[in-house]
């Protein structure tokens, strides 16, 4: 049974009811009928939170690829329990502003410079991103930085829709990075564009305005070796 991801629809849900379809001891997990957790993928960490089984409560330690929810307590709820799940919603929203951040950042560097993304990560509030540049100076950056911010300030909406794959390699452009990351038996494709500026394949967490992610600072950048050059970015709390 596939389990039905809520947040790839909505990614403001905070909490979530849910049944347990599979109980794997050795992981020390469950899967569920639908989770709002995301597993974490595309450089963003998975998420943090609980679930509840009346009044005790399972502290989320990890979730895994398939979606499977690791879990603390010397025992794990049984197949066909009801569960409520709540996000560490604080972190969560975080994540969610510092993609976006990244998503602008490659919007911006894509459409002035033409550079491919060849490898990203981030953590709540900062992150970097690796780009083909075969020069990156001072000067450069701070110009990065002032367009960033502005598309910041032009509060642009942003838009998740989830497209057969014949018809998402249709739209030109859509992956960003150097080496096509999806795998060949995806059938469904989820794009998040960022209206005017960025759309790309992608399975996170976003805002839905980049007015929300707030002042993004360049504080660091370097070389990775030939043309690949770093860029480390932070938000304000």
């Amino acid at each position: 049974m596939m389990t039905k991801l809520l947040y790839q629809t909505d990614s403001y849900l905070r909490e979530f009811t849910a049944q347990v379809v599979e109980v794997r001891p050795d992981q020390r997990g469950v899967l569920l009928d639908q989770t709002a957790f995301y597993p974490g993928g595309g450089g963003q960490p998975y998420d943090l939170g609980y679930i509840e089984v009346g009044d005790r409560r399972y502290p989320l330690t990890k979730v895994e690829r398939g979606n499977v929810h690791v879990l603390e307590g010397d025992d794990l709820p049984g197949v066909g329990t009801q569960v409520r799940g709540v996000i560490d919603w604080d972190r969560r929203y975080k994540l969610m502003r510092t993609h976006t951040a990244m998503h602008i950042l490659c919007g911006v560097v894509w459409r002035d410079y033409g550079a491919s993304v060849t490898g990203g990560n981030m953590e709540p509030l900062q992150g970097r991103m690796d780009f083909e540049f075969e020069r990156l100076q001072g000067d450069l950056v701070r110009e990065i930085e002032a367009s960033i911010n502005a598309e910041v300030a032009a509060a642009r909406d942003l838009q998740v829709r989830i497209l057969p794959r014949e018809e998402a390699f249709q739209i030109p452009d859509l992956i960003r990075t150097k080496i096509n990351l999806l795998p060949e038996g995806i059938t469904e494709v989820r794009t998040v564009e960022i209206i005017g500026l960025d759309l790309q394949a992608d399975g996170g967490t976003h805002v839905a305005n980049t007015r929300e992610v707030g002042p993004i600072r360049i504080t660091d950048y370097k070389s990775k070796g030939g043309i690949n050059k770093r860029i480390y970015v932070e938000l304000e709390l």
